[in-house]
């Protein structure tokens, strides 16, 4: 028995063949650094790209919400059991490294007339355990540990998403209040004018065009406020859903103003490499790194297979001499398998190699996805305040155009036409300057995301 022992101890500390290629990590398929150009702001060098989310964001509001989010949205929780799922998995695996041991009691009676025989044992031992010469079973735990490693950082990038999404729900249904303000403020400025043709009207100073021209801008303004109220209720189901409860009204946006000076800009710094800390890249290598070992454990199974069985126990006719009786006994049944012909090992091993070539693109794949991403919403943030600044011009410019427009018309000296036309470019103008505002919002959350350096994710 003590040779049985020694020769497991000896092989189990044996250093097992790693038949799995060399890990090293592909090159990035991308430039080195962002882009620059006309499109682009002037880059500054950062010791650390991105923010955390409460740098982010500076509304006490929206944290309150994003905090709610991450503690109750159902497919932050999914992502979260599925990294337990993964890491019990990984333990199953890595318990196959080392023998599983069982022990064993029994006794038995037999009465043959006044002949009374009685047997009493106990064993201990373990069955099939697998001496890893070749590295299978030790590849097959590096998988499980790199594919547990993977879902950890799909949770983390559920996690940067679901606060990025959150987050421009908010600023979403704030920009739909202000729409809704709008709306509503222009329905009452239509109804003026409205109510003021119709008296000039009557008083047969314009004709009966200028009336229904002033009704069609107050209908206009009724099919507005009707379609902002729908849009307004479906913003704040999205956000329900997002925080997987309701959201009461003291959390609601105040104004789009104020969600401007309180969603902070995002650093992305010179270097490209901060990609490839970003999750979803880093779970897709973990992915690779997993299909590697793959590899290694589909070529080990081409090799012998060495597995040994062994037990230790005692046996005696009576149970008060079972641990003190000469009863003692031992085993040991080394075996080899190798496959010869069939089943399947070259299969597998050329499956083993196809699956690591899809990863490896899956992985490259990543990194350009999230160097375009970044790159766009880079191009975005350095034009956006040019836009902003020429929009809230714009409105400016049209507000003293209607103005001026409606003066002339009260006074008879020009047709309610321009007035008209003044008055819709107005409205226009207004919109579209709360469209920048959410704009300049969602693109700052968005590089918030892109970028996925979230130190307080755990990093």
């Amino acid at each position: 028995m003590k040779r049985a022992l020694l020769a497991l101890t000896s092989a189990a500390a044996l250093s097992a063949c790693n038949m799995a290629p060399h890990y090293v990590r592909p090159a990035p398929p991308v430039p080195a650094s962002f882009p620059s150009g006309q499109a682009y702001a002037p880059t500054v060098a950062t010791e650390k790209p991105g923010l955390p989310w409460t740098a982010l964001v500076g509304d006490q509001r929206l944290r309150t919400v994003i905090e709610r989010a991450l503690a109750n949205n159902r497919d932050l929780r999914a992502a979260l059991a599925n990294v337990e799922a993964a890491r019990a998995q990984y333990r199953v695996q890595r318990a196959a490294q080392l023998p599983a041991v069982t022990g064993e009691a029994a006794a038995s009676f037999v009465r043959r007339n006044d002949d009374r025989q009685n047997s009493y044992s106990a064993d201990i031992g373990f069955s099939a355990f697998e001496i890893d010469l070749f590295g299978r079973v030790k590849n097959l735990t590096r998988s499980a540990l790199e594919s547990y490693l993977a879902t950890e950082e799909g949770a983390r990038a559920t996690r940067i998403t679901l606060i990025a999404e959150t987050a421009s729900a908010y600023a979403t249904l704030a920009a739909d209040q202000e729409l809704l303000a709008l709306s509503r403020q222009t329905l009452t400025s239509t109804e003026r004018t409205l109510a003021l043709t119709r008296s000039l009207n009557s008083a047969g100073l314009i004709g009966k065009l200028d009336v229904h021209q002033a009704e069609t801008t107050v209908e206009q303004a009724r099919s507005d406020i009707a379609a902002t109220i729908t849009q307004v209720a479906q913003d704040r189901n999205a956000l329900d859903l997002l925080v997987g409860a309701p959201v009461e009204d003291a959390l609601l946006p105040q104004s789009l103003q104020e969600l401007t000076g309180s969603v902070a800009k995002v650093p992305a710094g010179l270097s490209s490499n901060v990609l490839l800390q970003r999750p979803d890249v880093l779970q897709a290598e973990h992915q690779l790194k997993a299909a590697n070992a793959d590899i290694g454990a589909a070529r080990a199974a081409m090799f012998p297979k060495i597995s040994l069985t062994a037990a230790i126990g005692v046996a005696s006719s009576a149970l008060s001499s079972l641990f003190t009786g000469g009863g003692f006994a031992w085993s040991a049944a080394p075996s080899a398998t190798m496959p010869i012909f069939g089943g399947g090992a070259r299969g597998n091993l050329d499956y083993s190699k196809a699956q690591r070539d899809i990863s490896l693109a899956q992985y490259e794949k990543a990194i350009q996805t999230a160097f375009q991403e970044v790159s766009d919403a880079l191009a975005r943030e350095g034009t956006i305040d040019d836009q902003q600044a020429a929009q809230q011009r714009l409105v400016l410019a049209s507000q003293r155009s209607y103005t001026l427009a409606e003066e002339r018309y009260r006074a008879g000296i020009d047709t309610f036409l321009n007035s008209l036309t003044s008055q819709r470019s107005l409205y226009n103008a207004q919109q579209s300057a709360i469209a920048t505002n959410l704009t300049l919002i969602r693109n700052r959350i968005l590089l918030y995301r892109v970028i996925g350096a979230d130190f307080a994710s755990g990093r």
